[in-house]
């Protein structure tokens, strides 16, 4: 059951949130060892499937992520307790679930729970990467150097991330929009213009006849091709998350695709280099953070890659032995991180690594967003034209027998 409180701290703060127990008589006593002072106690609205819906579409923003962990790691570098931080966060949070996230956190660690712990409560907002970060920093007693190292990690993610969606949202835009454009030309304009033609008794030219007869096919089946199109949709998205085999063969093609299979290797790259060395210099044993790495690298045949790695390292192999063996890791990655293995520096050489990948993701991007709007522009100029030339030839064929 959901209880919502208002309870006083012994400092005379005002506290108010919501929490889980079995019972009121519960809800007092866990309240009573944070040393609360109950003001009210009431039990929350039962969820509807309404309220459940409502819950599932809230979310927390990867930029708020970043904001969250470089303010805190600020403020507790500034020798600011933790709890205190906590709820100052939680205060000027604009995201109300965030929020009220933050306060729970915050109330567990109050009560003596681990951050690490208290943060687990919430997988949907809190990554194991994120959590085993924390967990390094409580058992080392380097809390301080943890955040740190996850709020650097985690604005080195959201760059990236943003200077890829930013460079695909300038050409998904113009394709959507001349799609939308050209079907409505096809289903109002064109309908308008046959009858017309058709009127004149003209002999209509080639280009014409196909643009009418595309016209008719998407008037007529227009439905039956956006149904189909949905299904093919809805049915991988399905499958690729659902069918492991679907979800391998789905990443094998993305990293060996034309053109973005470069770009989709960079980035599974750049990100197995950094966690593996945000986790390594935080603290985290070797086999722990090649766990940690492999379950969020974001990609199966990488992940596959890693677990073997961890095998490898468990019986006493090094990681380079086995990525040797894989195409997927190139050579120049397979012999610094050997390197690294044999002079006792593997954390910085995967970070050398991962500021190069970093690099050289964010140049293929920048070079493939250069390259696509001069095609863009090019293709987009030729559909004008064949559309505009099918139209007005046999009305320039028509002024002209006049």
């Amino acid at each position: 059951m959901e209880f919502k409180y208002t309870g006083r701290t012994r400092d005379g703060e005002i506290q108010k949130g919501s929490m889980e127990a079995s019972s009121k008589k519960e809800a007092v006593v866990l309240l009573q060892n944070r040393n609360l002072i109950i003001l009210d106690l009431v039990e929350g609205e039962r969820r509807t499937v309404l309220t459940a819906q409502i819950t599932i579409f809230q979310r927390v923003k990867g930029k708020e992520m970043v904001a969250f962990s470089r303010q805190l790691s600020t403020l507790f570098s500034a020798r600011i307790p933790l709890l205190e931080s906590l709820r100052v966060l939680a205060k000027q949070t604009e995201n109300k679930y965030f929020s009220q996230i933050i306060y729970e956190v915050a109330n567990d660690v109050e009560a003596g729970t681990l951050l690490s712990k208290a943060m687990a409560k919430y997988p949907k907002v809190f990554s194991a990467f994120f959590i085993n970060m924390i967990r390094s920093g409580e058992v080392s007693g380097g809390l301080d150097k943890a955040l740190n190292y996850l709020a650097d990690y985690l604005e080195k993610q959201y760059y990236l991330n943003s200077k890829i969606r930013g460079a695909m949202a300038y050409p998904a835009f113009i394709l959507s929009a001349f799609v939308v454009i050209g079907a409505l030309m096809m289903i109002l304009v064109v309908p308008q213009l046959t009858s017309f033609l058709v009127e004149t008794g003209q002999e209509m030219p080639l280009p014409t006849k196909m643009l009418i007869s595309a016209s008719n096919l998407l008037i007529t089946w227009g439905w039956l091709f956006l149904l189909i199109f949905i299904g093919l949709v809805v049915g991988i998205i399905l499958s690729v998350n659902r069918v492991p085999k679907a979800r391998y063969y789905f990443d094998s093609v993305k990293i060996k695709a034309p053109i973005f299979g470069k770009i989709f290797k960079g980035i599974y790259l750049a990100r197995l280099t950094d966690n593996l060395s945000t986790l390594i210099q935080g603290g985290l044993p070797i086999l722990q953070a090649l766990q940690v790495a492999a379950d969020v690298v974001g990609n199966v045949v990488y992940r596959k890659i890693i677990m073997e790695a961890k095998e490898n390292v468990r019986i006493g192999n090094t990681i380079s032995s086995c990525f040797f063996n894989y195409s997927e890791i190139p050579p120049m990655v397979t012999q610094m991180i050997a390197t690294g293995e044999q002079t006792g520096s593997v954390d910085d050489i995967l970070r050398k690594l991962s500021s190069f990948y970093t690099k050289e993701v964010d140049a293929m991007v920048n070079s493939l967003a250069q390259i696509i709007e001069p095609v863009l522009i090019v293709l987009l100029g030729g559909a004008v034209a064949i559309l505009v030339s099918s139209i007005l030839i046999p009305i320039y064929n028509i002024a002209s027998s006049m």
